[in-house]
């Protein structure tokens, strides 16, 4: 009888943990981000992450009553890491794309940017890019504008140099070893343009919009088919933007509107 009543209380045991498991689980999210992105994302000297896309996150979290748990790695491997369960979402400045869109699935966006080229101050893209014939083009690899300047520009010349991040990017055009970089607005206007090392260099063109290349504005990637996290995210978004959590965020790190109409 003894044997019979532990072993209930064994099984009773047994059955409050892994209830206790699967609350913690559903309690937390494992979030994917590269931090080398400034000032969406970015390490302090600390080693600390820091920028909008994490202050974003946080925020979502926060409102969705879940654990942010921060999953840093290089931004090439965060969708192969989002497929094999690695991660439940990416939160890393991911253009909602068509071509991505096979892969993942998307939130509504979080903001919106545009594509730019920058060179020296002065210097003439020409006639449908005309201008960068022969010349060194850095991008970010694996990213939208990887795919443009490989599709758009490596055909009338252009040489595309591809890199883990764009700070590395920036170091190779200062240094001469490249005449151009293309990447967001933002980012390559905070990160380097408004920057001591960005000095002497302009946007090159116009902004690059061409939804084919570079979507309908950033959003939280989850996997293929988890629409109830994804409709989780968005119920988590307009919160935020209805509280005005979003907007203190915002211009903590931006003078204008990034959300955009």
């Amino acid at each position: 009888m003894k044997i019979k009543k532990l072993s209930i209380l064994f099984s009773s045991s047994t059955f409050a943990l892994l209830l206790a498991s699967h609350a913690f689980a559903a309690d937390s999210l494992r979030i994917g981000i590269e931090a080398a992105y400034p000032p969406f994302a970015s390490k302090t000297g600390n080693g600390e992450i820091v920028g909008f896309d994490y202050d974003i996150g946080n925020a979502l979290c926060a409102q969705m009553q879940v654990k942010c748990q921060w999953v840093e790695q290089e931004f090439d491997g965060l969708i192969p890491s989002l497929k094999v369960r690695k991660i439940d979402a990416i939160l890393s400045s991911l253009i909602i794309s068509e071509e991505r869109r096979r892969s993942v699935d998307f939130t509504n966006r979080y903001y919106q940017s545009a594509g730019r080229i920058v060179m020296k101050e002065g210097a003439n893209l020409g006639t449908s890019f005309s201008g960068l014939a022969g010349k060194r083009v850095g991008v970010q690899r694996a990213g939208i504008h990887d795919r443009f300047a490989t599709e758009v520009l490596a055909p009338i010349g252009a040489q595309v140099i591809r890199y883990a991040s764009l700070n590395e990017a920036y170091l190779d055009l200062i240094a001469g070893r490249l005449d151009a970089v293309q990447g967001d607005d933002v980012a390559v206007q905070i990160g380097f343009l408004d920057t001591p090392k960005g000095k002497g260099y302009a946007f090159a063109g116009q902004p690059l919009r061409d939804p084919e290349y570079f979507g309908n504005g950033v959003g939280v990637a989850v996997r293929k088919g988890d629409t109830a996290l994804a409709d989780r995210f968005n119920q988590a978004l307009a919160a935020i933007r209805a509280n005005g959590e979003y907007k203190a965020i915002q211009d903590h790190y931006f003078k204008f509107d990034i959300y955009g109409e």
